[in-house]
């Protein structure tokens, strides 16, 4: 356990989201999803639902602002715009975190090509249907000159 950090974020996810860089990508799927297949690397959290599991990465998880759109969500099919109420759960944490983002829909074969090309997939025991959600990740800029770290010493001078 450490100070300040949601307990969901196991090691392994830590160490994953850390490696990442600018511009990759991680999935948070559904239990039904098949994460096996598609991940390059995957983090089981079995037990534990999308959202907190979502809620807990944006805790942490500088979006992209260099693109348009950075969070893409899965559809009920090939219906775009219907929502569930998942995904009104989903964009309301993404908002909570995100305020100026967009969660963008993304249709079946463009949501599963998304996650295969994904860094990672992180798969939890969410029970409701098309709970998936790509986060793309951005930056954390360098602090303006003159200003101290929060700890009072910054390593990394520019």
């Amino acid at each position: 356990m450490l100070k300040g950090l949601d307990p969901l974020l196991s090691p392994e996810l830590l160490f994953t989201l850390r490696a990442m860089g600018h511009g990759d990508e991680i999935a948070i799927v559904d239990g039904n999803y098949p994460g096996v297949e598609h991940a390059r690397r995957l983090i089981r959290l079995d037990g534990h639902h999308l959202v907190p599991v979502l809620n807990a990465v944006l805790s942490v998880l500088p979006i992209d602002d260099f693109v348009p759109e950075a969070i893409f969500r899965s559809t009920v099919k090939a219906e775009r715009d219907k929502l569930d109420p998942v995904h009104e759960e989903m964009i309301d944490c993404c908002g909570r975190h995100e305020p100026h983002r967009q969660v963008v829909p993304l249709i079946g074969s463009d949501f599963y090509g998304r996650v295969k090309a994904a860094h990672a997939v992180i798969q939890t025991s969410e029970p409701r249907l098309y709970a998936n959600i790509i986060l793309r990740k951005g930056v954390i800029y360098p602090k303006e000159p003159g200003t101290q770290a929060a700890a009072g010493v910054d390593p990394f001078v520019y």
